[in-house]
């Protein structure tokens, strides 16, 4: 199966990636078909250096079978080859891992607040239905004493 995916390059902690287009059996930074473009992502956003893609070779390949790895995906999407693919809905995945288990407790901290805050206010409803029922009881209560005074 073909990829167009990413080839690491440069010197230590200075990655640079090439373009290529490879079979997907083939290692990462081995052997592959063509190379499409670069990728350096040391580079600002806004500056050209930052990427440069063949668009009628990628165009080909793809037309050809080639799928885009999700990161070269992403990359295609910038330039506007292809559609921006979706993102993927796992909303951890984009906290830092020290940060994750801060986030985990805060939540589960806000459901036992937010069941313990159901149950007291359950319980202060009873309550309040209790207080309401009382006054209404003594009130049938005196009006039944003021019937068996008005019969005698």
């Amino acid at each position: 199966m073909l990829k167009i995916r990413l080839s690491m390059g440069g010197a230590k902690k200075r990655p640079v990636y090439k373009i290529v287009v490879a079979d997907s059996r083939f290692p990462r930074d081995g052997r592959f078909i063509e190379k499409l473009g670069f990728f350096n992502p040391l580079v600002p956003k806004n500056k050209k250096d930052r990427m440069k893609i063949e668009v009628e070779r990628v165009k080909y390949w793809m037309s050809q079978g080639a799928k885009p790895t999700t990161r070269v995906a992403r990359i295609l999407g910038e330039a506007e080859v292809i559609p921006m693919p979706i993102p993927s809905k796992n909303p951890l995945k984009a906290i830092p891992k020290k940060d994750r288990k801060k986030t985990k407790k805060v939540s589960t901290e806000d459901t036992k607040k937010v069941s313990t805050e159901d149950t007291k206010t359950a319980d202060t409803l009873k309550v309040e239905e209790k207080k309401d029922q009382k006054p209404a009881e003594k009130k049938e209560a005196a009006s039944k004493v003021e019937e068996k005074k008005d019969k005698k």
